[in-house]
């Protein structure tokens, strides 16, 4: 059984919303940030001397990193078709947005957070940085077009990494020009298995 390494208000609360679509069997093994400085716990370092969030074990194996880990529960646990064979057109494009979630398009979102702390220090950085989310959210905006899911508009994992990308877009108020997106994210949260996941994972301030 996959044993989920969880930390509230983090990028593991996607991988037990996949979890939950595919109705896969996993445990929950929880772990806290702290109070005062929002990291994780050194505790989490006992798993993975990175020490962060998302990580699964499987028999003594150890998966990081959200996208090695959505595309480990799709080998295992996913029906045909709901991902694309190496050999499909599309592969390529999917494997491409798989990545691209977690590289190019949450950089500048986590640059807006950290420098965020700066105060009026941040502000000769705000108009490159807003720039550059306001870039890749267009660009998924092109990406998603009318259709409602992102891969051959059936929902897939890419659905689920995309997710986070979009939640924290939204606190920065970076998708109110991109309806398509908004119209998606309330798709996402509101799909049963989008809340289960959340009722078994507890606090997420990014989801609400």
């Amino acid at each position: 059984m996959i044993e989920v390494h969880h930390l509230n208000n983090s990028r593991s609360q996607r991988i037990l919303w996949l979890l939950e679509e595919l109705e896969a069997p996993y445990k929950i093994i929880n772990y806290k940030r702290d109070l005062d400085t929002n990291l994780a716990p050194e505790k989490l370092k006992t798993i993975h001397s990175l020490g962060k969030s998302p990580v699964i074990s499987i028999d003594g194996k150890v998966i990081i990193e959200s996208a090695a880990i959505s595309t480990y529960i799709i080998d295992q646990y996913a029906p045909s078709g709901f991902s694309p064979d190496q050999n499909d057109e599309d592969y390529y494009k999917y494997l491409e947005l798989m990545h691209y979630a977690e590289g190019s398009a949450m950089l500048p979102l986590l640059l807006l957070l950290y420098s965020s702390s700066l105060g009026e220090n941040a502000e000769p950085l705000m108009g490159r940085i807003f720039s550059e989310i306001n870039l890749h959210i267009g660009y998924l905006s092109e990406c998603l077009g009318d259709n409602e899911f992102f891969f051959r508009n059936k929902f897939s994992g890419l659905d689920t990494m995309l997710s986070f990308v979009l939640e924290a877009a939204k606190i920065s108020d970076s998708l109110k020009t991109f309806p398509n997106l908004t119209n998606a994210l309330d798709r996402y949260q509101s799909r049963p298995a989008y809340k289960k996941a959340l009722e078994k994972g507890g606090e997420y301030i990014l989801g609400s």
